[in-house]
């Protein structure tokens, strides 16, 4: 019997789950949000060493691997930097997945154990949730460790495919499926260990085909995944928080992705599968030898300093350059000019939801001049100028007008609009889409080539100089 006090300290980790999440959807908000989650999850991990009247088993052993992941996640969040958020998500997808796969393993030889001691029947709900969490989880830790390397550039960004992959994902997918059946007919370890390493063979086969921007979806579902095994594998354990955390976690990460696809005009199975049939949002990926129209930071800083209007679109290239900063100066004193300037930020811009919003909000940027797509894509025509710093796919006017493009379809900002459009840009190789975008080359467009926190700082100085 759990004592009332645990009881009690799970429905307050529980209601702080929930508050938690709700302060993560608004920049303003996330901050404390994310506070309130690490509560959470500390009263939890504190209260589950109360929750058996008759104590734990190997205490000494669990105190140590509490303490070891607390020491990897402290100096993970001193180390890591802004740009590689997206891997370090994927890492703790990944690693939550395979935990409730691991766990159902331990689950079910002890389940198997007893019954075959005592000649019990095992609950055939539990057995079910069992092998859900043993397959479900080890799809999110294989499919997360492959975009972990995907975003790191451990392997090609590319859509990885060969002749046989559908075959080779839909035979491993129903033996995977048969094998479960024989797992909740007739449990063993042995076909719970097919099914698991089944599981991590999906997993991979599921996220090679996918490349480009389709990425940060795939992230957001495997998140979903491994909430949906935490959630199982709280009925399974008996453990009402781990249900309703996996519960939030699966419900989220689903919601998530289905905004994500939409954001990018495509269909989550389309993001899934789209490359098995020539359909990916990452293109041919060379850099273009066109002529552009290019100039240097003092001709740029003329641009914004005798404007009315100017908006900027941040992007990953902002984050690789840690140029925030520098960028948040130009704009104080465009602002101390009397110019009205405005951030838009793009539902996918950067690897991950909600990307430049944590980057911008780093630099102290106020949360009100940061603009969603749909509230500011009406203002464009009002624009002097349009800064672009860093981003490209979100801009590219090829989702509107290139049916062919791989980006056909997806929701843009309407940069193309304003009266000037500057793009600070390293070089004229193409976004993560990979594709060559036609606003570059526009009459209205304006290059600056170089580093972006370089130029941001020679920007400053010569708008200063106005």
């Amino acid at each position: 019997m759990v004592p009332l006090w645990v009881q009690l300290a799970y429905l307050l980790a529980a209601v702080c789950f929930i508050l938690a999440l709700k302060g993560l959807s608004s920049p303003k908000t996330a901050r404390q949000g994310n506070i309130l989650g690490a509560v959470a999850a500390a009263i939890a991990t504190i209260a589950v060493f109360f929750q058996d009247e008759g104590g734990l088993d190997n205490v000494p052993l669990i105190i140590l691997a509490t303490l070891a992941g607390s020491v990897a996640g402290v100096v993970g969040a001193y180390r890591v930097q802004m740009t590689q958020m997206p891997q370090l998500v994927a890492l703790f997808n990944g690693v939550g997945g395979g935990a409730a796969a691991l766990v159902a393993l331990l689950e079910l030889h002890d389940l198997t154990s007893v019954a075959d001691r005592f000649n019990a029947e095992i609950e055939g709900f539990v057995l079910v949730a069992t092998v859900f969490t043993i397959f479900v989880g080890s799809v999110s830790f294989a499919g997360s460790c492959i975009t972990f390397a995907k975003l790191q550039e451990l392997m090609t960004t590319r859509p990885v495919v060969f002749p046989g992959l559908p075959f080779a994902f839909g035979g491993s997918f129903l033996v995977a499926v048969l094998f479960s059946v024989m797992l909740v007919g007739d449990p063993s370890m042995l076909l719970g260990i097919l099914v698991a390493l089944l599981g991590l063979a999906v997993g991979v086969l599921l996220v090679l085909p996918v490349g480009g921007a389709d990425v940060p979806i795939v992230i957001s579902l495997l998140n979903a995944f491994t909430g949906l095994t935490v959630a199982a594998g709280g009925y399974v354990l008996g453990n009402v928080l781990l249900l309703v955390a996996g519960t939030l976690v699966g419900a989220s990460g689903t919601l998530l992705t289905i905004l994500m696809a939409r954001g990018m005009g495509r269909s989550v199975v389309n993001t899934l599968f789209g490359a098995l049939k020539g359909g990916s949002t990452l293109g041919a990926g060379g850099a273009s030898d066109r002529p552009v129209q290019s100039a240097g930071p003092e001709d740029v800083a003329i641009m914004l300093g005798y404007a009315d209007r100017v908006i900027i679109v941040p992007g990953y290239g902002l984050a690789v350059a840690q140029a925030q900063h520098a960028l948040r100066d130009v704009v104080e004193v465009l602002q101390e000019r009397d110019i009205r300037v405005d951030y838009a930020i793009h539902p996918v811009a950067g690897r991950m939801p909600g990307h430049m919003n944590v980057l911008l909000a780093e630099a102290q940027v106020p949360y009100e001049q940061l603009r969603e797509m749909d509230d500011i894509n009406g203002d464009f025509t009002d624009a002097d100028v349009v800064l672009v710093v860093g981003a490209n796919d979100v801009v590219n006017p090829a989702a509107r007008t290139t049916p062919g493009a791989p980006i056909y379809g997806m929701p843009i900002l309407n940069a193309d609009e304003a009266k000037k459009i500057v793009f600070m840009k390293r070089s004229m190789r193409p976004g993560f889409a990979g594709i060559e975008n036609e606003l570059l080359f526009d009459e209205k467009t304006t290059l600056l080539f170089g580093d972006a926190k370089e130029n941001m700082a020679k920007l400053l100085k010569s708008v200063e100089a106005l």
